[in-house]
């Protein structure tokens, strides 16, 4: 009969034996914890924040600035910190003057500038100079509700461009020209 393993040997097999007396230590620790616990004088540890030092951020799941964002947010942005707003507001109404003014008049006027509060219309001929003058304070107030309150205050209406008689290097000053009315 093979003769059991002696209990001295520690192989594979043989398991290793615990401190009796650090076990009952750790026990009674733990016991004394709960105890402490129940009575509320034991806190948990906050954990501070460290300071970042390289100034970089972590993504958080709330929206910011480095998200994607949508081109017209963007775009909104650009032209409110550059001061384009009413630049563009004004470009806007200029590419839809027939559907303001009316298509009949659009064929015959069309805006050429706008500057400091006053657009400027250039007309066919003097007849629609003449029309456009008298309709000139209810075309301010279409354009101010398209645009807004006090965008637009004056309308500055010039008539055709008129043919220059001026040819070659000698003019006569103070000629009254061909005495033709144009358009």
């Amino acid at each position: 009969m093979p003769e059991p393993p002696d209990s001295s040997e520690s192989g594979p097999e043989s398991e290793p034996e615990h401190d009796k007396q650090g076990l009952d230590l750790a026990k009674s620790l733990a016991g004394r914890l709960k105890q402490q616990a129940a009575k509320g004088g034991i806190k948990p540890v906050k954990r501070r924040r460290r300071p970042r030092i390289d100034g970089s951020q972590i993504s958080s799941a709330r929206p910011d600035d480095r998200d994607p964002q949508k081109l017209t947010n963007t775009l909104g942005r650009l032209m409110r910190d550059q001061g384009w707003e009413v630049d563009v507001a004004v470009h806007g109404v200029m590419a839809r003057w027939p559907s303001i003014v009316g298509r009949e008049m659009a064929e015959h006027c069309k805006p050429e500038s706008y500057d400091d509060t006053v657009l400027t219309v250039r007309t066919s001929s003097t007849a629609w100079a003449t029309q456009l003058k008298l309709l000139a304070p209810d075309l301010v107030r279409r354009l101010n509700a398209e645009l807004g309150e006090g965008t637009v205050t004056r309308v500055n209406v010039q008539g055709p461009h008129t043919p220059s008689w001026r040819k070659g290097p000698r003019t006569v000053r103070g000629g009254r020209g061909p005495r033709d009315t144009y358009g």
